[in-house]
């Protein structure tokens, strides 16, 4: 069995300081979110600034998600070892320095390099943001925390869309594409300040050393199965892609065995494995897989369709997702409470809600109708409204069976499977849209591709009911 040494408590007269903590983290959550986004609108920019090929735009694109899904175990591991505190630092000053260097970026292989380490400064930061919710919350104010936290991720999602178009166009001190990436710096350095003086002391596992092993081998593990997901459209689905996944499993395989012997030899694994045979811990973990699968896909599909079926500029397309943005943000923060009173069942009718969404968007797809801004908008606020109802509570479900001790091990391990079902999602769907629309038309993508998200929203729903009638 693994050492599960309890955390040491928090301190109770820090505790009306935990409202103002939660908002420096989920802040700095927000502006991670923003950042895998809002780079897709400002791409032509970039492409014509830095006369930058394609294999470096795809890389701008592409490497911030490789380098933060193959990391985030670890920087999760380290935030148990050390404290949430000095890695949620040092990650949130590896991304504002790494924000400025994309600014200052001269060409394409310096940006994609910059993005890099922009990606990997978040792997250390991002597991400390659960870490800490889990640590500092408890019962029914846990539920309003991560409402909070889901709040930050399909917002930012949305916000990221509209604010890359707005940044662009209005071009502020002639410096263009690059302000996407300098708005974080005051940003960043006014989180740095706060999370200093306000965040608590929350001490880690004194003495215990990293496990570098079983580091090296899930990052090598995960690259072969991520990075082919995120650049197989790319490279057209190359035979080698699925030959470098097939390479990963036995590596992902070989964790196991190796964390075991960590474990008899009384040290610290980097993956808590007693969590892994719980079952309920993994049936969560499937949802998340399906949640996920479903969420930046549909993000994806949306603005294709809008900017090629639809023919909307990117100040349109950004306007059009602010409305969902706002819809998102308010269920986000009466999701939590909701989920503690009536359990997993108001999940589901979140999951519900997707699929009406989906099938509003479809019908609307279906008969050849050409909705303007505005009435588009409203059709995306359906599925919005129901991604809001099982975001938050659904992570907050699965982080309950997380001992604190393991809390960013337990939320790296979550976190890295959002990200291969964001990655899944956007090869499946998106791959799925460009040959339909290819062979066909885009109102035909569209409906193809939203049928594909209704199966994973139904998946998402299958595994929720699995976990029985669980209040958190």
């Amino acid at each position: 069995m693994s050492q599960c040494i309890p955390m040491p408590t928090v301190d109770v007269k820090q505790g009306d300081r935990r409202w103002w903590v939660l908002g420096i983290v989920v802040a700095a959550q927000f502006i991670f979110v923003v950042d895998a986004f809002i780079v897709n609108v400002a791409i032509p920019s970039i492409r014509a600034d830095l006369h930058a090929t394609t294999g470096a735009i795809q890389g701008v694109i592409v490497i911030y998600q490789i380098a933060f899904a193959t990391l985030i175990i670890t920087g999760g591991r380290l935030g148990d070892i050390l404290g949430p505190k000095p890695v949620f630092l040092a990650g949130l000053l590896g991304f504002t320095a790494a924000s400025l260097w994309c600014g200052l970026a001269h060409s394409g292989g310096e940006l994609v390099t910059a993005r890099a380490v922009q990606g990997a400064a978040a792997a250390l930061m991002i597991p400390q943001v659960l870490a800490t919710i889990h640590l500092l919350f408890r019962d029914a104010e846990r539920g309003r925390a991560f409402g909070i936290y889901g709040f930050t991720l399909g917002f930012g999602a949305a916000v990221g869309f509209g604010l890359g178009g707005w940044l662009v166009a209005l071009d502020l001190g002639n410096l263009g594409w690059r302000t996407i990436f300098f708005v974080n710096v005051p940003i960043g350095l006014v989180l740095l300040g706060a999370a200093a003086w306000l965040t608590p002391a929350m001490p880690g596992k004194a003495g215990t050393r990293l496990d570098l092993i079983g580091a090296v081998i899930l990052l090598l593990a995960l690259l072969c199965l991520i990075a082919p997901l995120l650049l197989g459209a790319e490279l057209g689905w190359a035979p080698w892609l699925f030959a470098v996944m097939a390479a990963g499993l036995p590596l992902l395989v070989f964790m196991w065995p190796l964390e075991r012997w960590v474990e008899r030899r009384n040290g610290l694994p980097l993956v808590h494995l007693d969590l892994l045979q719980d079952r309920s811990f993994v049936i969560g973990l499937l949802a998340v897989f399906f949640l996920t699968f479903a969420n930046i896909s549909f993000y994806l599909v949306m603005t294709l369709y809008m900017q090629l079926g639809l023919g909307f500029s990117p100040l349109q397309s950004g306007a059009a997702v602010l409305p969902l943005a706002i819809a998102f943000a308010i269920v986000s923060r009466l999701a939590g409470p909701r989920a503690q009173r009536r359990g997993t069942i108001a999940l589901l009718e979140g999951c519900g809600i997707q699929i009406m969404g989906l099938a509003i968007l479809g019908a609307a797809a279906a008969t050849g109708s050409s909705p303007g801004t505005t009435a588009f908008a409203m059709l995306l606020v359906v599925f919005g409204i129901g991604q809001a109802m099982v975001m938050a509570p659904l992570y907050g479900l699965v982080l309950t069976k997380v001992p604190p001790a393991h809390a960013g091990s337990g939320g790296g391990v979550m976190m890295t499977v959002q990200q291969i079902g964001n990655g899944s999602g956007v090869a499946v769907v998106g791959t799925l849209y460009y040959a339909v629309q290819t062979t066909y038309s885009a109102r035909a993508a569209l409906v193809a591709a939203l049928a594909i998200l209704a199966v994973a929203v139904a998946m998402t729903a299958s595994f929720v009911r699995a976990l029985g009638p669980t209040r958190h």
